[in-house]
């Protein structure tokens, strides 16, 4: 995706809309639950592949229409192609269907810009991984969460999961999800730490904007250090993390928008922060 620009960005497979430095990315397939597709999970990859040079997004909300998330990937759309291929013993198409996918989580990853989920209703399958995957998640007490891969035969460790998941709600919480598939409501998901916060329905998306709104008006370089440091430290023992921080912190030490928060503090007034 070349000459990014998104103000004007008009994708194929999902809506977008752009205002005040926030982007929000929809699923829109809202008669059936809106399911991703082939061509919708490499949209979403080269979309957030295209925000890390795209400073004038500060912050990402993602969601979905019609009162669902996602439902996961197509049963048409993708399962029955999958299946043929399996059949058709072409084993290099499935494993470059699953790099994709992966792929994608990788690029919401290593994006720059926070990432907010504004859940509701089926978050299914690949839809609860997309939530997983972002960095606050907002969701509703009607909303269902499952990671449902072993009810068609697969394993949990898909896109990511089983790496990521228990960051979030801790080992055996996440073994037992992964291993039965079940779906967890909103009440659940908010107790174990999945979702940051529950909001009504018709409030969650408006709430996940505005949590994306105070982050946008915040240090975008300083968020992006934050994002890739979590990200990164896992793998990290403790001194090498500590380390690993001074000198991030230190080199933000001689941004702009430091030196902007301490002549703000001076002046009794609220730091206006440029990102940089």
């Amino acid at each position: 995706m070349s000459a990014f620009r998104p103000a004007s960005f008009s994708p194929t497979h999902f809506q977008w809309s752009f205002a005040d430095r926030v982007a929000t990315i929809t699923l829109n397939r809202p008669g059936r639950r809106n399911p991703l597709t082939f061509e919708s999970y490499a949209e979403l990859r080269d979309t957030f592949r295209a925000l890390a040079g795209a400073p004038e997004v500060r912050a990402v909300v993602l969601t979905g229409a019609g009162g669902n998330f996602c439902s996961g990937g197509d049963v048409h759309e993708i399962i029955g192609p999958l299946v043929a291929h399996a059949d058709a013993g072409r084993a290099g198409a499935l494993l470059d269907f699953t790099r994709m996918t992966g792929d994608l989580v990788k690029a919401m990853r290593a994006c720059p810009q926070p990432l907010v989920a504004a859940v509701d209703g089926t978050c299914a399958g690949a839809g609860a991984i997309l939530a997983m995957a972002s960095d606050l998640r907002f969701g509703t007490a009607r909303s269902k969460v499952a990671f449902l891969f072993v009810r068609v035969g697969l394993s949990g460790a898909d896109m990511g999961a089983c790496a990521l998941l228990p960051r979030i709600i801790g080992h055996g919480r996440a073994s037992e999800l992964l291993f039965t598939g079940r779906a967890m409501d909103g009440t659940e998901a908010e107790r174990i730490g999945f979702y940051n916060r529950l909001a009504g329905p018709e409030t969650v998306l408006a709430e996940a904007q505005a949590a994306a709104q105070a982050l946008a008006d915040g240090p975008a370089a300083a968020h992006a250090v934050t994002k890739r440091a979590l990200h990164v430290e896992w793998a990290m023992g403790v001194d090498e993390a500590i380390d690993h921080e001074a000198e991030v912190q230190a080199r933000l030490m001689q941004s702009g928008d430091f030196k902007r928060a301490y002549e703000a503090f001076v002046a009794k007034r609220t730091p206006a922060f440029e990102g940089s």
